[in-house]
């Protein structure tokens, strides 16, 4: 029972006050099973993260088929298509739409592509330009 007396002047008990020591002591093993971890943490990111880059290839789509190209292919295409011929140049490492029978030829106005993951597509003759690989860098931001 809680006394005035009690309240002003509290027992305190001595192991209650004294520093206690740490229940967790690591021994030699320990600091090497840390190391073999932080190791192969290591080693997992390099082979994740790392490593070679695949190599980018130009690939063209149409009705009558696909067509892969180097990327540092030299060359002028001609895809046919329902309304006609699309023309594409493969040059220093881009891809573009020279010309095209749509009507809008929005491909054209696309520009070049270069890097993994870019396309264009002219969609109302059925042809199709990516690039395919491993893409470089930022394709965009987030906030």
């Amino acid at each position: 029972m809680l006394t005035a007396e009690t309240a002003i002047n509290p027992v305190i008990n001595p192991s209650d006050t004294a520093p206690r020591r740490s229940v967790l002591s690591l021994k030699p093993g320990d600091y090497g099973v840390i190391a073999v971890a932080a190791v192969l943490i290591m080693v997992s990111a390099c082979i994740v993260y790392g490593g070679r880059q695949d190599a980018l290839i130009f690939t063209i789509k149409g009705r009558d088929g696909t067509w892969t190209f180097p990327v540092d292919a030299r060359e002028i295409v001609r895809i046919p298509g329902p309304l006609g011929d699309t023309l594409v140049e493969l040059r220093r490492g881009e891809a573009r739409i020279l010309s095209s029978p749509c009507a809008n030829r929005s491909c054209i106005a696309a520009g070049s592509i270069h890097a993994g993951g870019q396309w264009i597509a002219c969609l109302p003759n059925n042809v199709m330009v990516s690039v395919e690989g491993r893409a470089q860098g930022l394709d965009g931001a987030a906030w």
